[in-house]
């Protein structure tokens, strides 16, 4: 299990639009192969600054297979116009569970 953690910083005063597209991207993501499961957590601290935390199968099916499709388009059509700056995203894979 891959997991893809994108930290997206959004312009400010737009959370309620970029919550709502971001809920609208969810067909987008069910469908794309490899991947599992998909949330947004929005950071306390930061109000303006979300996590987007995606569970894929393989680091291919998301820098290949969803990167590469027509959904990442949509996906970045719906939320682009709302970021405040490039997302920063890192892949990690679970090495220890402690329980």
């Amino acid at each position: 299990m891959i997991y893809e953690v994108a930290e997206i910083q959004i312009k400010p005063d737009t959370n309620a639009a970029f919550e709502a597209a971001v809920k609208e991207a969810v067909p987008l993501f069910k469908r794309a192969k490899g991947c599992e499961a998909m949330r947004l957590e929005r950071i306390i601290e930061r109000p303006d600054t979300y996590h987007l935390v995606i569970n894929w199968t393989t680091l291919e099916n998301h820098t290949v297979d969803f990167r590469g499709s027509e959904d990442f388009q949509a996906w970045r059509a719906l939320v682009g116009g709302f970021f405040a700056q490039p997302p920063k995203v890192e892949h990690s894979e679970t090495v220890i569970t402690g329980f």
